[in-house]
């Protein structure tokens, strides 16, 4: 139900300093130009293996951490941003007064999160008020109450986001619900996946014995007969993506007549959003086979899945025990993580989840230098300005549709760094002693905040991810790119680069967020963010024509063993990836003619040094476990297609590094795909 689109944030290694000092240095974090050339492989052809060029040195020399996926840029940046946060954090535990009402408020988030003692001494008595509210229920009824109630598992998730229609207004919207596994691991065949139901059956039937609930092995079994019944009839991850489909508004009572089975009035007005007149239906075929799997399901089935999801929904919040057996099986066992992470840095997370703009103002205050957005404000413009001399000498679009894609370019709003303004918490309440009751109204104060948005116009002004986030991201609900602080370091920007680094890495980043507004998804939104089509039947079919084959070229990359990727799911990142390239590319030529024509630095041209800092912005590397994972769930592709299924469409990168016929990632021209 969520309509924004980021970047991969992976997991995993080393500690970067603080942009602030490396604006003090004078110099770039990385080597003598911003690219790291000891990361090279020698004797790696950049025609061969752009990305191991670049980077396989560096994989080569690089133990991804016990605690972590994965290891590279995003996690080294994350790992910085947790530092600076840790410190604010743990000054505001010693010293809430200093920092306002809202200091007192992360200190006490923190501090109770923290207080391991005192978790472990309260057992699973904190438990014991929600599970008792499910055993309670005496009907279907009161079991769709808890459905639409904050904090509780359901197959039918009840949300709140700006309408297709009309952008500047909030509607509801439901759709299907989350599953303990992800969908295609209850479905898959294949001897690793069977080995992954296994383990879930094992890990549902463990954690209801840690709660003490009786016949855990029988309800075990029936709770994954539901859980398998649901992801028969879910959407697959490539179908989710698909917004014409996701597109079925209906009233409550074309909710009752398509899926009769829920009461949708009492589950819309537990949930807060009864007025609203229209309620998008997603996902609306699976939503009609999930009414009949819950009408056929029996009550004390769907309180046994209840209290399970519960209990391991929560169980980071628990004793060591529960904590410990949920990271078994969804760190060690389905992503290959072999230690947990130490419990200051989960803690910054959460308090970041919970507390994330309130963090946020103070993270801002400390360490984000306000000389990094002249920069970036001179990198979107030149973007913008590429995107429309490339969009003006398409040879594929005609007339009307030129016109429109421009008007929805010009439209474009960067916001960068932090928010106008940040959400007021002081009406959450927090206690020291109380980690799962924090926890639970942190929840409830956010859903209530998202209800007093409701019945007015959508506030623009509104950020989707907190200034410490290292990640980026496009909303095609309002036609807006945001790049919080936290990425607005190396490798991705550093204001002692060479510019040619820079618009190769942060420039493409940008170009990638812009280039969501014509993917091919976001392309189905208009200059407002209202969902229209601005295009004639001709030019759809050609964009089409392009979209295919580019999923086509993805479909044959196999980064496992016998797992392809899904170049219907990773497209509109692919789309992303090609466009903010290419975009990236005419922008650097752009500052070029302001700036001066860039000169030979070690040996490498201005375009080589371009394209080395898009191959190292990409520098990952990743468990197998998690990599198996991203290929069944995430819209991304994994970093090596991310390179050098991007550079093989892109002719400067020919001429730049003399790639020829018979290098492996050579293309024919007319085999090379140009979308925008």
């Amino acid at each position: 139900m969520k309509m924004r689109r980021s970047l991969f944030l992976t997991g995993a290694a080393a500690l970067l300093a603080s942009a602030p000092a490396l604006a003090q240095t004078g110099k770039p974090y990385y080597g003598s130009f911003g690219v790291d050339m000891t990361a090279q492989k020698p004797g790696v052809k950049p025609g061969d293996d752009f990305w191991t060029y670049a980077n396989g040195g560096w994989a080569d020399r690089t133990q991804i951490a016990a605690d972590r996926t994965s290891a590279g840029p995003f996690v080294d940046l994350a790992l910085a941003a947790e530092n600076n946060v840790r410190t604010l954090l743990d000054d505001m535990a010693k010293n809430p007064a200093a920092y306002g009402a809202s200091g007192k408020q992360i200190g006490d988030f923190y501090a109770s999160w923290m207080d391991e003692a005192g978790i472990e001494a309260r057992g699973t008595a904190p438990l014991k008020p929600y599970l008792a509210r499910i055993a309670g229920v005496q009907d279907k009824s009161a079991l769709q109450v808890l459905f639409a109630t904050v904090g509780y598992a359901t197959p039918v998730e009840v949300d709140i986001s700006p309408g297709f229609a009309d952008p500047t207004r909030y509607t509801a919207g439901v759709g299907q619900g989350s599953l303990g596994m992800p969908r295609d691991y209850f479905l898959n065949p294949g001897e690793k996946f069977e080995g992954f139901r296994k383990a879930y059956r094992a890990y549902v039937q463990q954690m209801q014995e840690l709660a003490g609930i009786p016949d855990a092995s029988a309800k075990a079994d029936a709770i994954v007969a539901l859980e398998m019944a649901m992801a028969k009839v879910q959407w697959s991850p490539e179908q989710s993506r698909d917004i014409a489909k996701l597109n079925d508004p209906q009233t409550i009572a074309g909710l009752k007549a398509k899926a009769p089975e829920f009461d949708w009035a009492l589950m819309l007005k537990t949930a807060g959003v009864d007025s609203s007149p229209q309620i998008l239906m997603a996902q609306n075929t699976a939503l009609i086979a999930l009414g009949k799997i819950f009408a056929e399901t029996p009550l004390s089935t769907w309180k046994d899945y209840l209290a399970y999801r519960f209990v391991s929904d929560h169980a980071t919040y628990l004793p060591k025990a529960f904590d410990q057996a949920r990271f078994d099986f969804y760190s060690k066992t389905l992503s290959g993580v072999p230690a947990q992470r130490e419990r200051w840095k989960r803690g910054v997370q959460m308090v970041n989840g919970a507390l994330g703009e309130a963090v946020g103002k103070a993270y801002v205050a400390k360490y984000y230098p306000p000389e990094a957005e002249k920069q970036m404000a001179e990198l979107i413009e030149n973007l913008r300005d590429s995107y429309r001399e490339r969009i003006e000498a398409s040879t594929w679009m005609d007339e009307p549709t030129r016109k429109a894609a421009l008007a929805k370019l010009a439209a474009f709003e960067p916001r960068i760094g932090h928010p106008e303004k940040y959400i007021d918490y002081s009406s959450l309440s927090v206690e020291r002693g109380d980690l799962l009751g924090n926890v639970m109204r942190s929840g409830e104060f956010q859903h209530q905040l998202a209800l007093s948005r409701f019945p007015k116009p959508v506030d623009r002004t509104l950020w989707a991810m907190t200034p410490q986030t290292v990640n980026a991201y496009y909303n095609p609900l309002s036609n807006q790119i945001t790049f919080p602080a936290a990425i607005l370091q190396p490798p991705f920007f550093d204001p002692n680069a060479d510019p040619a680094v820079n618009y190769g890495a942060i420039g493409a980043v940008i170009g990638h967020e812009m280039g969501h507004g014509f993917d091919d998804q976001g392309s189905m939104f208009g200059p407002t963010g209202k969902l229209e089509n601005w295009w004639t039947p001709k030019a759809k079919a050609d964009f089409s024509a392009r979209t295919v084959a580019l999923a086509g070229q993805y479909d044959t990359y196999e980064p496992l063993p016998g797992m392809k990727i899904n170049g219907k799911l990773t497209l509109g990142e692919n789309i992303g990836d090609l466009g903010g390239v290419e975009a990236a590319y005419g922008a650097y030529q752009k500052y070029q003619a302001k700036h001066g024509k860039a000169k030979m630095v070690d040996g490498l041209s201005g375009d080589q040094r371009f394209f080395l800092g898009w191959g190292q912005a990409w520098r990952v590397k990743v468990r197998e476990d998690a990599l198996r994972q991203q290929l069944v769930v995430d819209p991304h592709s994994p970093a090596t297609a991310r390179v050098n299924g991007v550079v093989r469409n892109v002719d400067a990168w020919y001429k730049a590094f003399d790639i020829k016929p018979g290098d492996k990632l050579y293309l024919a021209p007319e085999q090379r795909v140009h979308i925008w």
